[in-house]
């Protein structure tokens, strides 16, 4: 039986160039479903494993990358605290795109347009694997933290 081809993302890609082994889990999404929840139970992963991507502005560092447990809330004061601002805030949805390269329910940390500051909710330290959006909606990829913390030059920090 031939293996169906992946479509590549600038997630998938870079990890390839760095030589990081990381497993791809694709589901069929619907705009209505874009969580983690969704996508945990589509995967049939628990939600505990699933991180998602969060992108804010402050007003020193500018963009600054959250990845944070699905079940969780983002601490904006913590990750201000973390990343040097006095105040961040989410991006706004219409700017996702023009600022990262990915769509809303496809925002991966790794292959953004930039490599922004980056930081991973340190609970993914007790973590052999944790998932998150590979850049595409409908994909997911499966790797190390530590090898998150590799390819986007990321912090680990207590953000929810």
């Amino acid at each position: 039986m031939k293996k169906k081809k992946i479509q590549k993302t600038n997630a998938i890609r870079m990890l390839e160039k760095e030589k990081i082994s990381y497993y791809v889990h694709e589901y069929p999404w619907s705009a209505e479903h874009l969580d983690a929840k969704t996508a945990a139970e589509k995967i049939g992963m628990p939600l505990d494993k699933i991180y998602k991507t969060l992108v804010t502005v402050g007003e020193k560092t500018g963009v600054t990358i959250a990845c944070i447990p699905a079940e969780h809330e983002l601490d904006l004061k913590a990750l201000a605290k973390v990343s040097g601002n006095k105040k961040v805030e989410m991006l706004g949805m219409k700017d996702i795109e023009a600022t990262t390269g990915y769509i809303r329910g496809g925002c991966s940390p790794i292959g953004m347009k930039k490599n922004f500051p980056t930081y991973v909710a340190a609970t993914a330290k007790t973590m052999d694997k944790i998932i998150l959006s590979a850049g595409k909606r409908g994909m997911q990829i499966e790797l190390a933290p530590a090898d998150l913390l590799s390819v986007t030059e990321a912090v680990y920090a207590d953000l929810t």
